[in-house]
């Protein structure tokens, strides 16, 4: 007879086929939950180093960006500063043969001080120095009046100049040989 009272306990039996069956699918479960963490984990990887990629690309590309920018602004009148050359070395040249009024003088004073306030200075070159091919061009060569004028600027035909740090004409020179 089968005892029905609630008091009463019974023991279960069971099969020792069917616990190392339970065991073995236990185990098949965990080792698929551990590949899938290891295949997300891989993918989290992934998608960490995608990010850092872009991540330091967009950075140069802003460094980038703003280098131009800056460029861009300190050479905005490059156009109308070397339109506007001829006219100084007109007056350079007038002011050197004193065949200038004085409201000539005020003007070229003008001019000249504009042009230095939208960033314009002058190349430093005078005669006697050294013939340097990065700022000078030598346009001619005549013979040097003695040994130590060989190789030295003898005359300089237009002024050179650059706007920022770049240079928007180069000084022409005749040199010494």
């Amino acid at each position: 007879m089968k005892n029905n009272r609630p008091d009463s306990t019974e023991e279960e039996v069971v099969d020792p086929a069917t616990e190392q069956a339970g065991n073995t699918a236990e185990k098949n479960n965990m080792a698929e939950l551990e590949e899938k963490v290891a295949a997300l984990t891989e993918q989290l990887d992934e998608a960490r180093n995608k990010y850092l990629y872009l991540f330091s690309d967009f950075e140069n590309f802003k460094r980038n960006v703003a280098k131009e920018r800056l460029e861009l602004h300190q050479t905005a009148g490059r156009d109308i500063v070397t339109a506007l050359l001829p006219v100084l070395d007109d007056f350079d040249r007038a002011a050197k043969n004193d065949s200038l009024s004085e409201g000539m003088v005020l003007i070229h004073q003008k001019i000249a001080h504009t042009l230095q306030s939208k960033g314009l200075t002058a190349l430093d070159a005078k005669a006697g120095d050294e013939f340097n091919p990065d700022t000078q061009e030598a346009v001619a060569e005549i013979p040097a009046a003695s040994e130590e004028l060989k190789g030295k600027i003898v005359d300089i035909l237009e002024q050179g100049y650059q706007l920022g740090d770049r240079i928007i004409r180069f000084a022409k020179v005749v040199v010494g040989r």
